[in-house]
């Protein structure tokens, strides 16, 4: 929709000016400085990759902090609160509960460092084959890069909205090249070297302002008030997630469950932080003191999130209006609500430290995805075809540096032209599910039963890509076509049991001929 000029007047109405925008370049430069002076520590393909597997507890737990608290966690998190209240505090909660007992237990996590791989596609190969490590690969780069197409531009809207730019014009896609411009520079000079200490820096950023956001959110309106208008308009289903009417109900916590393995367990960027960590008694330690920081990036955005729907439903009039029109279609995105709120309540001067935390937050993101992305293709798709001629470690660098250029062409591309239906976080879930359905199998299976075939991850594998059936239009079609109202949880759920199943299956009626003449021996 074009917004009329009231309300763009609502968001030039904020308190960012020329000091904010002081404070946020000289950030910017910081980061940029510290990936060009990364440069020099690199050590070859596993330096650049994993950072040498040199990782201590503290600095693993930093940077995993640093990357799953990324702007787009605030971004769709406050999203989750501002349409579903404190009910949405339950996806924390169950993040938590799942990242302390991987830690605990080193469910999954721990054998894979033991592997001695650098990639989840490398284990694929090491237990099943060459043919899977590439087939998880493609799968994998598919799911993962489609999964952070939204990144950039909810990240981009965050600065529009913050600073008060004009949201109906070009400034959102001079936004989005101008950051992916500055990650891209950093990270393809630095590698996770660079990745690891901007982390680092941005961690301790990142936290500093999102603490402040809670105090000066509790200092504007107060528990009391924040809960009674809560109350007020959305009810019971505010608080309680198992009402169907608050938008979540049992199958949306049962996915949430699921998600919260995947977001320590089986998502690369997680698992990356785990395969660069000095030991499996690190990975440990590493993820249980990391599973209240998973909580918290969870609980603070959606908090967040709250207090912009308390501050719209209070301000009332235009403010009001825009977001809750009584033609919602006529609705500004709910996305711009936080950073909105944000411009309004924090004061000149913090108003920058907060917006230079928010982009630590994104570029701390972006920087791992990136990488991750481009060196599976480098490592599990390109070098297993040219297995009869290896790529150099040199070589290896150079390709992982232009696929990085290449996907963030993609992104900004997508940005633009994606329109889907679902929440950000929604849309998350269902492409990471492209990928993470078929890894769940093969790592569950893998890792702890010795039956499972080659032929029976390939068939998992598959029949995780079922996945793609939950992205937003396809969803609505398939629904239509079933006669039923289908939910990116129905298909993720759907696509895991159907990816589990087929690992059972296939590993029973097409056993590893190797593995199934040392059985017989035995």
């Amino acid at each position: 929709m074009q917004l009329n000029e009231a309300v763009k007047s609502v968001f030039a109405s904020g308190n960012f000016t020329s000091l904010d925008w002081g404070i946020v370049v000289i950030y910017l430069l910081a980061s940029l400085i510290i990936g060009v002076f990364s440069n020099r520590f690199i050590k070859g393909i596993s330096g650049y990759i994993i950072a040498g597997r040199s990782l201590g507890t503290a600095l693993a737990v930093a940077t995993m902090t640093g990357t799953e608290l990324g702007l787009i966690t605030v971004m769709y998190s406050a999203q989750k609160g501002f349409t579903g209240g404190f009910a949405a505090f339950h996806i924390a909660v169950i993040c938590l509960i799942v990242t302390f007992f991987v830690g605990l237990s080193g469910f999954i996590v721990a054998r894979l460092r033991e592997s001695q791989v650098m990639t989840i596609p490398e284990y694929y190969e090491q237990r099943f084959g060459r043919r899977t490590r590439i087939l998880g690969g493609i799968l994998l780069a598919f799911g993962g890069i489609l999964n952070m197409g939204l990144f950039l531009k909810v990240g981009s809207m965050f600065v529009v909205g913050v600073t008060g730019m004009d949201p109906t014009g070009g400034l959102l896609t001079a936004v989005m090249v101008t950051l992916i411009a500055l990650v891209l520079a950093y990270t393809i000079l630095g590698g996770m070297v660079s990745v690891v200490v901007t982390d680092y820096f941005q961690f301790v950023v990142l936290s500093f302002g999102m603490l402040l956001m809670v105090g000066l959110t509790l200092n504007r309106f107060g528990w009391d008030q924040m809960v009674d208008v809560v109350f007020q308009f959305k009810g019971r289903g505010g608080f309680d997630p198992t009402v169907s009417e608050g938008g979540f109900g049992f199958t949306y916590m049962s996915w949430q469950a699921v998600l919260g393995l995947v977001s320590c367990a089986i998502w690369p960027t997680a698992v990356t932080r785990a395969l660069s960590s000095r030991d499996v008694k690190t990975v440990k330690r590493q993820y249980m003191l990391s599973s209240l920081s998973f909580m918290i990036r969870f609980m603070i955005p959606y908090f967040l999130g709250i207090g912009a729907f308390v501050f719209v439903m209070t301000s009332g009039g235009l403010y009001k209006e825009i977001f809750f029109p009584e033609d919602p279609s006529q609705a500004v995105n709910n996305l711009y609500a936080m950073p909105l709120f944000v411009s309004h309540v924090v004061p000149t001067g913090l108003l920058g430290l907060v917006t230079a935390a928010m982009l630590a937050a994104f570029m701390s993101t972006h920087d791992s995805y990136l990488l991750c992305w481009s060196s599976v293709i480098t490592l599990d798709i390109i070098s297993p075809l040219r297995h009869r001629k290896p790529i150099t470690d040199k070589g290896k660098i150079l390709l992982t540096r232009v696929i990085m250029l290449l996907i963030g062409a993609y992104i900004v591309f997508w940005g633009l032209f994606y329109e889907g239906s679902e929440d950000i976080w929604d849309y998350m879930g269902i492409t990471g599910a492209i990928y993470f359905t078929g890894a769940i199998s093969l790592l569950l299976f893998g890792l702890y039963w010795k039956r499972a075939s080659s032929t029976g991850a390939v068939l998992s594998l598959l029949g995780g890509f079922s996945a793609v059936l939950g992205l937003g239009k396809v969803r609505l079609w398939l629904g239509g076509l079933l006669g039923m109202e289908l939910t990116p949880a129905h298909v993720g759920l759907f696509s895991l049991f159907l990816s589990m199943g087929a690992m059972v299956l296939g590993s029973l009626l097409f056993p590893d001929k190797q593995r199934q003449s040392v059985t017989e021996a035995e």
